[in-house]
């Protein structure tokens, strides 16, 4: 599958649904409360994020097609946190603000990728008949738009949906559904719903076999005029079944699974991408596929680009290794993690590489599939160290690491502390050597727990260290 092949710029989307903003509060915990048997979060870095139908716009847009968004919020500060978070995205929105309403909003409090708590906070947005307002905007942009996604998580935006599939359906624009009513009946026409196996089975009753699932939806799709079911069934992958008879099973993609919220998002933006630049339904399915094996190795509702889709299609060249730029890195490390491939990293000095150092970076590499190391430019280890050091300069310590074996990729930063490179490249292993009695305290700890990785200290050789190379040299 070449994707070169397909112009995704062009595609125009046009997404109704339940919006909501996504709140996540990260924090570590080392105590219970004297108040109640609850342990204790101390909030040290909160992120926020569309969710719900606005986070498959943004997975319509990481792909570089166009997304216009419709949705009702109310008329209050997660409304506006909402918005501006799609302004910052370059996301096409349209928005009705209904008094008196509550924004849906999802807050989840995690520590150490544990998630502790969720609160909700929501309308609902219940209509018998759509309001005046979205049906204009709707029509209007049926005028411009490839695919409609009707985005129903059954808060209330989507409660006439058969009036929005058939004004499309007039204009033969495809409508892909993702559906969360037990009543399948209300997204008759539809050209593909997108139902997980449990909401598959909760419509039809239990399948045993996967001929009796095969079955129910061939008979789903004959009672209800729809164009195809695509079941996503966890672990076992997808089901496309069409109504032509055709049944197509796709295997899914073993990966570290970090977090399986907003998967069925990534499926929906990149089948209705894929399908509005031409490719048909099973290939489009087996993309959407390959994006949630991605999409569930990141914490919380991640988006999928087009690059790491392309390197996990393995379209591309052997990625180069040794001394690289910190941009150069970040495009190569979108690659590995699209494969799957787990990232460490560690930083230092090393100013004169001695034994312990070798063993240190090979104990690294068992951690992952791939070690970052982070080097001190010149000034800032004599900040560090002082006006003596270092020994060697940086382009020479930077060869000597590129020659280890353990080692994958030299990088060098001029900061104190590598905090900001360790959140811009986002490791999964954070790894560090020495005593530190409190691995928190660390630069970027708190930023890699935060995103669902490790922190770890290893151990170093005894008796060796630059210090003590320098001073068995100077007493020679």
């Amino acid at each position: 599958m070449d994707l070169k092949s397909f112009d995704f710029k062009k595609v125009q989307i046009l997404i109704v649904g339940d919006v909501m903003l996504d709140r996540y509060w990260h924090g570590g915990t080392s105590r219970i409360s004297p108040e109640a048997p609850v342990p204790v979060v101390h909030i040290n870095h909160i992120n926020e994020r569309p969710g719900g139908a606005a986070n498959v716009a943004l997975g319509v847009a990481a792909l570089g097609a166009n997304p216009h968004l419709l949705g009702l919020t109310g008329n209050d500060h997660a409304a506006e946190v909402l918005e501006n978070l799609l302004v910052k995205e370059g996301i096409q929105y349209q928005f009705d603000k209904i008094e008196n309403h509550t924004t849906i909003t999802k807050l989840r409090v995690l520590s150490r990728n544990q998630q502790m708590i969720r609160l909700d906070m929501e309308g609902p947005f219940i209509y018998e008949t759509i309001p005046t307002s979205l049906k204009h905007n709707y029509a209007k942009a049926l005028e411009n738009t490839d695919v409609v996604i009707l985005s129903d998580y059954a808060k209330g935006t989507l409660s006439d949906s058969a009036e929005l599939i058939r004004l499309a359906r007039l204009m033969n624009i495809p409508v892909i559904v993702d559906p969360k009513s037990q009543d399948f009946s209300v997204y008759q026409g539809a050209s593909i719903i997108t139902p997980n196996l449990k909401e598959f089975e909760a419509v039809v009753g239990p399948c045993q076999t996967i001929d009796v699932l095969v079955q129910k939806a061939q008979d789903l799709l004959n009672q209800y005029d729809m164009g195809a079911i695509l079941i996503t069934r966890s672990e076992h992958g997808l089901s496309v079944i069409l109504d032509n008879g055709e049944v197509t099973h796709i295997p899914s993609i073993a990966r570290a699974v970090h977090d399986v919220t907003g998967a069925g998002d990534t499926v929906v933006a990149v089948l209705s991408v894929a399908l509005a630049a031409g490719m048909d339904v099973v290939n489009s399915a087996t993309l959407g596929n390959i994006a949630a094996g991605i999409a569930v190795g990141k914490l919380g509702a991640a988006t999928v680009s087009l690059e790491e889709l392309e390197w996990a299609l393995g379209k591309e060249e052997v990625l180069p290794t040794g001394i690289m730029t910190e941009e150069a890195l970040v495009v190569a490390l979108k690659a590995c993690k699209a494969k799957g491939e787990r990232i460490v990293f560690t930083n230092g000095c090393f100013d004169i590489l001695h034994a312990g150092h070798v063993m240190y970076l090979e104990q690294a590499k068992r951690l992952g599939d791939r070690v970052i190391v982070a080097v001190n430019d010149n000034a800032s280890v004599a900040r560090l160290k002082g006006p003596t050091r270092p020994i060697n300069t940086l382009e020479d310590r930077m060869n000597v690491l590129a020659g280890l074996r353990s080692v994958d990729w030299v990088v060098p930063f001029s900061d104190d502390t590598p905090e900001r490179m360790i959140q811009h490249i986002a490791p999964d292993v954070l790894v560090k050597g020495g005593d530190y009695q409190d691995l928190l305290a660390l630069p970027g700890a708190q930023f890699v727990l935060s995103q669902g990785g490790e922190v770890k200290l290893l151990g170093l050789k005894e008796g060796c260290s630059t210090t003590r190379v320098i001073e068995a040299i100077v007493t020679i």
